[in-house]
């Protein structure tokens, strides 16, 4: 199985070496203003698909408000906004994406959700938050991000930093299968082609062991078998508090 896996694995890095070589002279940079597009019409098929999930991993977010009642909240990697129908009437909500093309898409949605109230849009990476003051927000929510980070340690560290004692950090991330499932090798024959497709998403990771190993003092992490397509189906949900 290891040898036709390497086999089947480099045969599809071989038919992704066009896509390789537009990255290098910097034509697939383009992608990035048709990606934010397809998310937005993606996530709405998600959030159909898993709204129960998210609803229930929500469910508790108003119970890490602040002395003033409400929820100081920052999304990392807030996309076009798929999670703002989820949060509490009042939440501040602060959003930030490497990609600014998101923010045409994150307005419709914060048009459609106006129990939201909105502060600010940051261009920044998940691994810088510079902008962001220490013990600053009460929750930091990360949902299908961590599969396509530089460095998930450095986000986590970021996350952290920026929550203020008692905050959590919510999380809902499709993972690697376990590899003794077909979903396992599949993941990675086709990865060299998803990470193109998904704007340098990775469907390998074993991102619950980031979390494991990070700062938070409690980790409340529950795998599942989401209602989507194979390669996504594997998924880890919680929180974590600081």
């Amino acid at each position: 199985m290891v040898v036709i896996l390497t086999l089947f694995t480099l045969l599809f890095k071989l038919l992704s070496l066009p896509l390789q070589l537009m990255e290098f002279v910097g034509i697939y940079g383009l992608y990035k203003r048709v990606f934010p597009f397809m998310v937005y019409k993606i996530s709405i098929n998600y959030n159909k698909k898993m709204h129960d999930k998210k609803k229930e991993l929500f469910s508790n977010l108003p119970e890490f408000a602040g002395p003033d009642g409400s929820v100081r909240l920052l999304e990392i990697g807030c996309g076009s906004g798929a999670n703002f129908e989820y949060y509490p009437s009042g939440c501040k909500i602060i959003c930030t994406d490497p990609n600014p093309h998101f923010e045409r898409y994150l307005r419709k949605s914060l048009a459609a959700n106006d129990h939201l109230l909105f502060e600010k849009f940051i261009v920044a990476s998940g691994e810088d938050l510079g902008a962001v003051r220490d013990n600053s927000v009460d929750v930091v929510v990360c949902t299908l991000v961590l599969c396509s980070v530089n460095n998930t340690e450095r986000v986590l560290e970021e996350a952290h930093r920026i929550l203020r004692p008692g905050g959590a950090l919510y999380f809902m991330e499709h993972v690697v299968s376990d590899p003794s499932t077909w979903t396992h090798f599949f993941q990675h024959v086709l990865q060299p082609l998803w990470y193109y497709f998904g704007d340098g998403c990775e469907v390998t990771r074993m991102t619950w062991k980031d979390l494991e190993a990070s700062k938070f003092s409690d980790l409340k992490l529950r795998h599942i078998e989401a209602p989507l397509i194979f390669i996504i189906k594997p998924h880890i949900l919680g929180y974590a508090v600081k």
